[in-house]
């Protein structure tokens, strides 16, 4: 076991420099617990919305929600995970910015053959938001007609492989030009450079009048109408993110107005509330990349002191795909 650890430490909300990179001691690894050497962390929107305090949380705190690395000793009771195992996770506890740490044994998922931490890192907490939202909240099968927001970033590229596979008619938003070809080659069938006078028109004629099924709006205040206009009546409008502010109160007589619309804001913390749904989703993921239905990639490497840049990064939308934090 490490002699020291570093993690990152945020000791008050505010901008990547809020982030401070701390030394910490080992812990033993308790009941149910593992100690784990960890090799990189994914880094999401949701790490930024909490380090600005856009998503409270109680100050001091760790940061991250995802990461892998290998096993270095087991707690009582753990079985199914031994030392040197390579395993990855993606939910709470916060804590996942840091070289090591504890970590409950029944929320780590074991990968598989060929599947490197880096790659699991990248893919975990993006790969369940995606399955969750395209199997639960959207029941996507063939024929439905989907509209992702953000096709060329992290999320959504995964979001487009995943739909296109499942048989769905898959349009993409982007924020640029330069992401129509990125997101193209994720699976998008039409791709549209975000413009809320134009976006539903163009949803339209790509379906034949039909419109979407199903929104994935993961901006919120800035794309909300447009969204709402894009729906086929009795379509579903799954907001699950705010990376441009919260969206609107909605009055409840707009969506009957727009054709009787459902609403609703998921999480990844309500689908994955027990270790039995958490882990079946995980492998959902992990045998979709098998399968080569996923194919992860990792835009950018930081190590873990860089932090702060890959958090700008991330919020200025200078990504193109996945950001992970390595420790040497």
């Amino acid at each position: 076991m490490a002699q020291q650890v570093r993690a990152i430490r945020l000791e008050a909300f505010g901008g990547p420099e809020a982030m401070q990179l701390v030394n910490m001691v080992p812990q033993a690894p308790g009941p149910g617990e593992v100690w784990l050497d960890q090799l990189a962390i994914g880094v999401n929107p949701l790490d930024v919305l909490q380090r600005k305090g856009a998503v409270p949380l109680p100050l001091p705190t760790g940061l991250g929600l995802e990461g892998a690395g290998r096993v270095v000793a087991v707690g009582e009771g753990v079985q199914r995970l031994a030392a040197g195992d390579l395993v990855g996770y993606a939910t709470g506890p916060l804590g996942a910015y840091a070289s090591a740490r504890c970590f409950p044994a029944e929320r780590l998922v074991r990968l598989p053959d060929g599947l490197s931490p880096e790659l699991a890192a990248a893919t975990l907490f993006k790969g369940i938001t995606a399955q969750y939202l395209l199997k639960t909240t959207g029941q996507v099968g063939p024929g439905s007609r989907v509209l992702i927001y953000g096709a060329g970033g992290a999320v959504g590229q995964l979001m487009a492989a995943w739909a296109r596979h499942l048989g769905a008619f898959v349009m993409g938003v982007v924020s640029k030009p330069a992401s129509v070809a990125r997101a193209e080659a994720a699976g998008c069938h039409s791709v549209f450079v975000f413009d809320p006078a134009t976006l539903p028109a163009q949803v339209a004629q790509a379906t034949q009048g039909q419109k979407a099924d199903v929104v994935y709006d993961g901006v919120g205040r800035d794309t909300w109408a447009a969204s709402l206009d894009c729906l086929r009546p009795r379509g579903l409008m799954v907001s699950f993110g705010a990376t441009s502010g919260p969206p609107p109160a909605v009055e409840v007589a707009t969506l009957n107005a727009k054709g009787s619309l459902f609403l609703t804001r998921p999480s990844l913390a309500a689908h994955t509330a027990t270790a039995a749904e958490y882990q079946a989703r995980a492998q959902d993921v992990l045998d979709a990349v098998t399968a080569g239905v996923l194919q992860p990639q990792v835009w950018r490497r930081y190590p873990l002191a860089e932090a702060a840049a890959a958090h700008a990064d991330l919020e200025q939308g200078r990504n193109q795909g996945a950001l992970v934090l390595v420790v040497p």
